[in-house]
């Protein structure tokens, strides 16, 4: 039977495919999506784009390699006859395999059968998304995965690329602590890159945060042989999309995230970047089996005074979010929760100097002896915020007024036992990943989490308004996942 798509393999970033013009028009719009939020971008305002993505180049027949999956099941829907006009083979490991590579490497972390199982899955496919809960180890899996790739075969030199300077020192203390036993080496091994630290290096692997790179030739990417991508939901950019796609020699390109945004355009992109997408286990099943702290949410609903909700019907979501995160008696109720909770507590803010260095300065006016209080923001230096992690896991009587920004993405914070969030957010990734900072079982033994999601209701008759809105998706977003809420409507005083 003659072929009607035949795939040619490029690169490890591309595959050419050759087919009817008929077919690759089909295949364009296939392959076509509106972009997120299009309508107000300046070019589509301009008129000069209409707001797609093509992802399909019709021109050069060109399609991301790790989108081959889709392209298949384009064929099997219209009956087309495809085949591939190059060979290529999944890598074959079974469970039992993989368990005793994973015990061969002797770290002293238990092996939980989800992590083991997302092991060999990476190691099996060579390209895909492992999406991991916040806290549920996605470190370890990165590390095993990295330590069985960089010995078959010997000296393969790969890239970790991760989204913060704190994670790339994080990630270098993880390797440290899983290799104690081991007797091999990280910093014979493990180069780290971030502003200041010279970017070549002879070692086999080099952990970076993508800021570091992407201003790099293209053919400088062209010495990894592997990609190790951590919190991929951020890889859809334009400057993470260069790094990859000029990682043409990287035959292994593994992803993973706690979580995907729902947008069909960034989630194909990224498949086609890495690969398809495998679910290593939920926050809820991880909860259920043990592993992570059990969560409770508390949904506090501040009733705001009739003269104002008034006014706000005719407010912006930014007139409205400039009242919310200044308002007096708003601030004193959240500085009042926290002072009132016991353990480790997380107020999570969005605006460093007109809300968190207020709610700080607040707090800390009426801090008693026996709690010690820390701020943390975007300019905080990467060593008082490791510094402010170690005591954390070491003690319990913590308030950390901290933005969103610093922890919702990748940051290990053990040992909290409340989380609350003072600004609104109707954010899929950042919820959940804040969330999971505290879900962590704590190092004194606590195993449960309390939430505080603070929403405010400015509604006049039935209208609601933008950030109560939010505050729905939210709470779509806990019953998608399973989480037990509870909703508590407080009158906020003038």
């Amino acid at each position: 039977m003659q072929a009607d798509i035949t795939i040619h393999q490029v690169n490890h970033v591309n595959v050419y495919v050759e087919c009817s013009d008929a077919i690759a028009s089909e295949l364009r719009d296939y392959f076509t999506f509106m972009v997120p939020g299009y309508q107000f971008m300046p070019a589509f305002k301009a008129r000069i784009w209409d707001g797609k993505i093509r992802i399909f180049n019709i021109r050069d027949h060109s399609l991301y390699k790790g989108l081959i999956p889709k392209l298949e099941k384009f064929a099997t829907n219209r009956n087309y006859h495809l085949v591939y006009g190059y060979e290529e083979y999944d890598n074959e490991m079974s469970l039992a395999e993989a368990e005793l590579f994973v015990d061969s490497l002797a770290h002293d972390l238990d092996n939980r059968e989800y992590q083991i199982e997302a092991f060999a899955k990476a190691v099996r496919k060579k390209r895909l998304i492992l999406l991991s809960p916040t806290a549920s180890g996605k470190s370890k899996i990165i590390y095993d995965t990295f330590s069985w790739i960089r010995r078959v075969p010997m000296k393969k030199k790969g890239l970790l690329l991760v989204p913060t300077v704190q994670l790339v020192e994080q990630m270098y203390k993880d390797f440290q602590d899983y290799s104690v036993n081991n007797g091999w080496s990280v910093e014979n091994n493990v180069h780290r890159v971030y502003e200041g630290k010279p970017k070549g290096t002879e070692k086999h692997l080099t952990i970076s945060t993508w800021q570091s790179l992407y201003t790099l030739r293209g053919d400088w990417f062209h010495q990894y042989e592997y990609i190790i991508g951590d919190e991929v939901h951020q890889f859809k950019s334009k400057s993470l999309t260069y790094i990859m796609e000029n990682l043409v020699n990287a035959e292994y390109r593994i992803g993973l995230s706690g979580s995907l945004d729902e947008s069909l355009t960034n989630k194909m992109v990224l498949e086609g970047l890495f690969g398809p997408v495998s679910q290593v286990a939920t926050t809820k099943e991880l909860m259920d089996k043990g592993y992570l702290s059990t969560l409770h949410i508390k949904a506090l609903v501040l009733k705001h005074p009739t003269s104002i909700c008034q006014l706000a019907q005719k407010w912006t979501y930014q007139q409205e979010i400039e009242y919310i995160i200044q308002n007096a008696s708003r601030n004193v109720f959240i500085k009042n929760l926290a002072l009132s909770l016991t353990g480790n507590t997380l107020v999570l803010y969005n605006y460093v100097h007109k809300h968190g260095i207020a709610l700080h300065k607040l707090i800390e006016k009426n801090l008693p002896e026996d709690k010690v209080l820390h701020l943390v923001h975007g300019k905080t230096d990467v060593e008082v915020r490791e510094e402010i992690r170690k005591i954390i896991s070491q003690s319990s009587n913590n308030i950390i007024v901290a933005s969103y920004g610093t922890t919702s993405t990748g940051i290990n914070m053990p040992n909290l036992h409340n989380t609350i969030f003072a600004s609104p957010s109707k954010s899929r990734i950042r919820n959940l990943q804040s969330i999971g900072r505290g879900l962590r079982i704590g190092t004194d033994g606590s195993d449960t989490h309390v939430l505080y999601d603070i929403a405010d209701d400015l509604r006049k008759n039935k209208k609601e308004n933008h950030t109560l809105k939010h505050f729905q998706i939210r709470l779509k977003l806990y019953a998608s996942e399973n989480f037990d809420y509870k909703i508590y409507k407080i009158q906020l005083k003038d």
